[in-house]
């Protein structure tokens, strides 16, 4: 790919967003209930290729079971207020109820507050209950703290998550997560990221992750972007993750999942990261606008309560309906915020494609 010269000295390769592309449709268009948007990773099949993103304001318990009800499957954090509280459920209420600068310190106190390994065999024996696929997140730097209750609990499926997650993370001050023996030796499917860049996926690939997360610094809540500088576009770094699945898959045979984990709003945003590569999406603001969402009206990453750098904000997600609404419909908008499943069913007749790999062979083009 060519480059842009930045300066004298500097070159850069130019970025595209969501809202900067469009789908072409192709020569034939297709009744939207004969397409399939189903995917599979690993012994585990989804209806609907939704992930929740692992976020206090998007996945409690309650939500990850209703949406895998749906049939999409939500991510709980470990780390989050779940494993902290009993009864998160007044804390939630003071965090929503927090104006200004009051939030930051109603955040931080909450946070403070230390996981206890007891809840996270408790919070994962609650969605087996529930009958649904358990999926559940950890940071690279608590993954092995927690391996054990992973373990025991018998987890589906398995989430290792940060802004930046690599394959080689140096430091000479704490052993690092040997990511390649943690997730061969688990024994328990792993999806790992985010990751940005072609090399950095085709290396977690590499890891034996069944699945990566693809996008840094593309959230609204998220302000890593802001604050660090580091960040991808979010459709160019699906489309190098997927270049990097295609020489991974070339080098073992073995394919490994490509999931588009930021800056999508719409159910458009949602099918043109399935164009770009992606196999199934990880949504945050969309699903916080629910209104089963625990955030309350409100969306808000999790490396907002860091004590030292917060790298998120708390971004307003007004109610929009059930979590049904949102995901299957009926909508109740012509903003492409409700209905996103219908709307990608909705952008594959159009263009005339029965299959999400299918429908990453449609052409794209720069609008913008």
């Amino acid at each position: 790919m060519s480059e842009t010269p930045i300066g004298l000295g500097k070159d850069g390769r130019r970025g595209y967003g969501w809202d900067d592309l469009a789908i072409v449709p192709s020569r034939r268009t297709r009744d939207p209930q004969d397409v399939d948007v189903s995917w599979q990773i690993d012994a585990y099949r989804f209806e609907l290729p939704i992930m929740a993103s692992p976020l206090d304001s998007v996945s409690s318990p309650a939500t990850c079971v209703e949406l895998g009800r749906l049939g999409g499957v939500g991510v709980l954090n470990l780390e989050g207020l779940w494993t902290r509280y009993d009864d998160p459920e007044p804390i939630l209420e003071r965090l929503a109820a927090a104006a200004g600068d009051e939030w930051v310190t109603a955040l931080r106190a909450a946070y403070a507050e230390p996981v206890k390994p007891e809840l996270i065999g408790a919070r994962i024996a609650e969605l087996r209950a529930a009958g649904v696929i358990s999926c559940a997140a950890l940071t690279p730097q608590r993954t092995a703290e927690y391996a054990d209750e992973i373990r025991k609990a018998e987890l589906d499926l398995f989430v290792i998550h940060g802004t930046v997650v690599s394959a080689e993370h140096l430091s000479r001050s704490v052993e690092p997560l040997n990511l390649k023996s943690f997730v061969r030796e688990l024994e328990v499917p792993v999806i790992v990221g985010g990751c940005a860049s072609y090399q950095a996926a085709l290396h977690l690939m590499r890891t034996g992750a069944a699945g990566v997360l693809v996008g840094v610094g593309a959230n609204g809540a998220d302000r890593a972007g802001d604050v660090l500088g580091v960040g991808v576009p979010p459709a160019t770094a699906v489309a190098d993750a997927r270049a990097a699945r295609m020489r991974h898959l070339d080098e073992t045979g073995v394919y490994v999942h490509v999931i588009a984990d930021g800056g999508m709003m719409t159910g458009g945003d949602v099918a043109k990261a399935i164009v770009c590569g992606a196999d199934a999406v990880a949504l945050g603001a969309p699903l916080a606008g629910a209104t089963e969402a625990p955030g309350r009206g409100w969306s808000w990453s999790m490396t907002a309560a860091h004590p030292t750098l917060p790298k998120g904000s708390r971004v307003a997600t007004p109610p929009l309906g059930s979590l049904e609404h949102v995901l299957v419909g009926p909508a109740a908008d012509a903003g492409g915020r409700t209905n996103l499943v219908g709307a990608l069913r909705a952008a594959m007749g159009l263009c005339g494609y029965e299959s999400l790999k299918d429908f990453q062979k449609a052409e794209l083009v720069v609008s913008r």
